[in-house]
């Protein structure tokens, strides 16, 4: 995958050279391409904002580099603006971008971009209802979340189908030696060996999880007959039956 960055601050993706996306460079599984949209600036000190027609507080960054930073790209694929307005970003859609060969962020500042650029690009995505000084965490965000689903970067690959939101559920609890830490003991189930009852009980409490903290994620959730049973058990435990 080659993914391309239109920024005014590349030198913020500095985490993504590191830990597993940066072995995943190293290794040619993916490209990180940064583009400082300055550079494309034909005006004075190269500036790339403009106060707003109409007045106004802050300043708009400009079409034109933005536009000419695109054009220099040879493989842009899909181009995303990380912005307020935008779908909200989640598990489906990295799912989504990670079958792509090629996807291009453009990271606004100041205060957001001419109207006109948002016509440059294929999506407008948001990762949440604040609002931030730049694009470029969303954005790191979107492409960590993106890039790890890629064959070969995590280390076992049912990492990537055991966690949270891949199945649309939080994930289970998880535990590692000691088995008992100040009385604090892990669960005997899973000691016990029996994988089919692992994974049932593991089922259990992601769905437990789900329902206790994130309700909101198993609205319109098709479940399956011993998910309705699971469910019945949990809101009984928790004395809503």
């Amino acid at each position: 995958m080659n993914i391309n960055v239109l920024t005014l601050f590349p030198e913020m993706f500095t985490p993504l050279q590191v830990s597993l996306l940066g072995r995943g460079q190293e290794d040619g599984k993916w490209k990180l391409n940064l583009v400082n949209f300055r550079d494309f600036s034909d005006r004075p000190h190269k500036s790339v904002d403009d106060t707003p027609y109409g007045g106004g507080a802050g300043m708009v960054l400009q079409i034109m580099p933005i536009k000419a930073a695109l054009e220099s790209l040879e493989n842009k694929g899909k181009v995303i603006i990380t912005a307020p307005q935008g779908r909200t970003f989640n598990e489906q859609l990295a799912q989504e971008w990670s079958k792509e060969e090629n996807l291009t962020f453009i990271c606004g500042h100041f205060e957001g971009f001419d109207q006109r650029v948002y016509d440059l690009a294929d999506e407008t995505v948001s990762i949440g209802d604040y609002v931030l000084t730049g694009g470029e965490l969303p954005t790191m965000s979107m492409i960590d979340a993106t890039v790890r689903l890629l064959p070969g970067i995590l280390g076992n690959a049912m990492s990537a189908v055991e966690e949270s939101f891949s199945d649309g559920l939080l994930e289970y609890p998880q535990y590692t030696r000691p088995a008992d830490f100040e009385g604090q003991q892990v669960p005997e189930i899973l000691l016990s060996g029996n994988h089919g009852k692992i994974a049932e009980w593991r089922h259990y409490q992601a769905l437990k999880a789900t329902w206790l903290k994130r309700p909101d994620l198993l609205e319109g959730r098709e479940l399956t007959a011993e998910e309705v049973k699971m469910l019945r058990q949990i809101k009984e435990e928790a004395g809503q039956e």
